[in-house]
């Protein structure tokens, strides 16, 4: 059975324990790219993960785009949203249907 997963730090990701996802605080760039590669290997379908955590990470993160799992989805972090998880999200759209429907 697939699992989801979300990485961040700890004020971003703690709520989403109640909601049965498997949480990781990490905020070190490193860890955060081997902890993606571990997941994908651990059967974990979807890997939410902050924004800021994925900016330390965009190279792996970029690596998995190409494949059909995990599905890595953007959100944003306690702080604040920096874009980049609407970024990707229109250009997900572009990519399936052919031109962005989302954009304003």
């Amino acid at each position: 059975m697939y699992k989801a997963a979300v990485i961040g730090d700890t004020a971003s990701v703690s709520g989403f324990a109640a909601l049965g996802l498997t949480v990781f605080r990490e905020t070190g760039p490193e860890r955060i790219k081997k902890l993606i590669s571990r997941l994908a290997a651990r059967e974990f379908a979807v890997i939410y993960i902050t924004e800021p955590a994925a900016a330390m990470a965009a190279d792996t993160i970029k690596k998995y785009r190409e494949e059909p799992l995990p599905a890595i989805v953007l959100i944003p972090a306690i702080e604040g949203n920096t874009g980049e998880g609407m970024k990707a999200l229109h250009e997900a759209v572009e990519k399936a249907v052919g031109s962005d429907i989302l954009k304003n």
